[in-house]
């Protein structure tokens, strides 16, 4: 194939509270998506890219890095960088078999939550709550954990939602369950070959129909997800368990264009992104879709301790009131202490801490 290099005007977008380095690459992100850069084209050299936009070579280097861990560009030894991302067909380049280890996919170690900053928030909390860590918490959460989560995945992953939108649920598979019950067990469900164990059996424990889609070195492979007939895709984006495989910037566009045909939903399972050791986590398919039918899924089992069992969902905001009034009357699933506990670490400024420590600990550790 034959290299091309484009010039294409690079301006860092104004945008003041923002790094120069992060709003070059929205910039240079939207111009590859819009088409600006082919598939296969060369980029401009780092100096060069930093003269047009007027920002030092370091800028334009933080910026490509982000833009190769998402799967935008590539960087070739003594040749340059390179656009792989294909918005029409995937992954440049074709599709690859699975990595033959499915073992463990390098998750993240647990108990990477300081023990010592956890009791010392225990503590206060139990100090400070009183009588009210022995009542009932509301249906969906308690509202401090809720509104600590919602900021949260505002300044991390790009997901602006409101408080209602967000429910709390005693780990994942009683998420899994909530959302079959609120989609229904009529429809077919999508989910990826080789996966994480209890998706598949929760699905079967409640009658769900199940297809089970191979993946490929970058995602789900692309001709069997078209030729599916199911209308519900359950995908972990990033770091999917056992295979470790991370969609691409393709991918992720391929699984919402998908979901933007006929009456179809994305469970989104976020599992382990906090832990990318890329410079920031992937955005994710919730805060990329423009349809309105993305479900995201997070805990937090890796980030804090599988032993406290609680998680989280983010309905799309059409299904909210379904939800409320079909399912609102279950019981949250989660005690009132660990709640308050999780919604002190989090609005605190402890939880991130910790996440933006142990990520630079891992990346240093490659």
């Amino acid at each position: 194939m034959k290299d091309e290099t484009r010039t294409v005007a690079i301006a860092a977008e104004p945008a003041p509270r923002a790094p120069a380095y992060l709003r070059l690459y929205r910039q240079l992100r939207g111009d590859i998506e819009a088409g600006n850069y082919s598939p296969g084209s060369k980029m401009p050299s780092k100096r060069a890219a930093a003269e047009q936009a007027g920002v030092s070579v370091v800028t334009v280097e933080h910026a490509y890095a982000m833009l190769c861990d998402e799967g935008y560009l590539e960087t070739r030894p003594r040749s340059g960088t390179y656009v792989i991302f294909r918005p029409a067909n995937g992954y440049f380049g074709g599709e690859e078999a699975a990595p033959p280890d499915v073992t463990g996919g390098g998750a993240a170690p647990a108990g990477s939550f300081p023990l010592s900053l956890l009791t010392k928030t225990m503590r206060r909390v139990t100090a400070e709550a009183g009588e009210r860590l022995l009542q009932k918490p509301p249906n969906a959460g308690c509202p401090a954990l809720r509104e600590a989560l919602r900021h949260y995945l505002a300044r991390s992953r790009g997901v602006r939602v409101e408080t209602r939108q967000i429910i709390i649920g005693s780990g994942a598979e009683y998420l899994y369950g909530l959302i079959a019950q609120l989609l229904g067990n009529h429809r077919l469900y999508a989910i990826e070959s080789p996966s994480y164990r209890p998706i598949e059996q929760v699905y079967r424990a409640l009658g769900v129909p199940l297809c089970l889609l191979p993946l490929g070195r970058h995602g789900l492979q692309s001709g069997p997800l078209w030729q599916t007939a199911a209308t519900v895709l359950h995908v972990t984006p990033c770091r999917s368990y056992p295979s470790g495989v991370t969609a691409t910037a393709s991918k992720r566009h391929e699984y919402l264009r998908w979901a933007g045909e006929g009456d179809r939903y994305v469970i989104e399972d976020d599992f382990e992104s906090e832990f990318s050791l890329g410079v920031k986590p992937e955005e994710t398919l919730f805060a990329r879709t423009t349809r309105d039918n993305v479900l995201y899924v997070n805990t937090f089992t890796k980030t804090v301790s599988p032993a406290l069992r609680v998680g989280y969902m983010v309905l799309p905001r059409r299904l909210v009131d379904p939800f409320e009034q079909t399912l609102g009357f279950y019981s949250c699933t989660v005690p009132t202490f660990e709640q308050l506990v999780l919604a002190e670490l989090i609005a605190g400024g402890d939880f991130e801490r910790t996440i933006r420590r142990v990520r630079r600990q891992r990346r240093e550790g490659q």
